[in-house]
């Protein structure tokens, strides 16, 4: 399965724009062999938290989210994209209704334009996200997409190993992720992502912005890992269209040569506790 990472700067609340953005990125994916685009995280309406409460009318979400797998159907393109949403809906559940509190959601759709899977980001970073949205509590959606099981995760969720796994443990052979990582953190995609796909022995395709939003600089540097913790694809800080061909043979292989998931010991874990991390300590 060949996918393709959108890299770019979303215009704040611009929706037009960044739509036709996502629409340039989907055709030129296309025509390099994706069969998957995987765009950043909130892309379509900007990484803003605050502006994005105070200014978006949830009224136009689904105005913005047809014109999304309607990208996918003419361009006959799988696309995972990243939305604000108000609603209760959790883990595979699609979106029906909303409950009034704001949510970081990524959805998948196929390429004929149907919505797959859908998902509510778990784990919100920082005072701004915390304050402005509500998390999720399922794990990871995974699907069957082009012979192969994705799972899906937002940004801050990867790097909690518990998120890798529970994807791992659900059949996921690679874990989709779109972000919004701040300059800074290069760590993160060069160091944190190799180890999740690693550890967890699958892919882990990390597509982040590029350039400022509304004075938050983004740093780029997406990147792919493959299942033995090597950096299969990286971008540079600007704006990229960033491929990889995934195989599932090669998730096969990490698994065999090193069997962390049948080899772990989950009956001893829960004999060592869960007790709360004290930040005081």
């Amino acid at each position: 399965m060949r996918l393709g990472l959108m890299q770019g700067e979303s215009a704040v609340l611009d929706v037009d724009a960044n739509l036709s953005a996502i629409e340039a990125a989907a055709g030129l994916a296309r025509e390099g062999g994706a069969d998957l685009l995987v765009t950043p995280e909130l892309f379509p309406v900007g990484y803003a938290p605050y502006r994005l409460r105070e200014e978006l009318d949830p009224g136009k979400l689904p105005g913005i989210a047809q014109p999304l797998l309607d990208i996918a159907r003419r361009h006959e393109i799988g696309l995972l994209y990243s939305l604000p949403e108000l609603g209760p809906p959790q883990g595979d559940d699609l979106p029906e209704s909303h409950d009034g509190r704001w949510r970081i959601t990524a959805s998948l759709a196929g390429a004929d334009g149907r919505l797959l899977a859908h998902y509510v980001k778990v784990h919100l970073f920082g005072p701004e996200e915390r304050e402005v949205f509500t998390p999720g509590t399922a794990p990871p959606v995974v699907v069957d997409f082009c012979g192969m099981r994705l799972g899906i995760a937002v940004c801050y969720d990867i790097e909690f190993p518990e998120t890798a796994r529970a994807a791992a443990l659900r059949g996921a052979q690679a874990l989709l992720v779109p972000t919004a990582l701040g300059t800074g953190y290069d760590r993160i995609p060069q160091r944190l992502i190799p180890t999740r796909a690693l550890e967890s022995q699958l892919y882990v395709a990390y597509a982040n912005h590029s350039g400022v939003e509304d004075g938050f600089a983004l740093s780029g540097g997406s990147v792919v890992a493959d299942p033995f913790g090597d950096l299969h694809a990286q971008a540079g800080k600007g704006a990229e269209l960033l491929f990889a061909d995934l195989d599932p043979k090669r998730v096969e292989a990490a698994r065999r040569d090193v069997p962390y998931l049948h080899d772990r010991s989950p009956e001893i874990y829960r004999e060592w506790g869960t007790e709360d991390f004290d930040s005081r300590a």
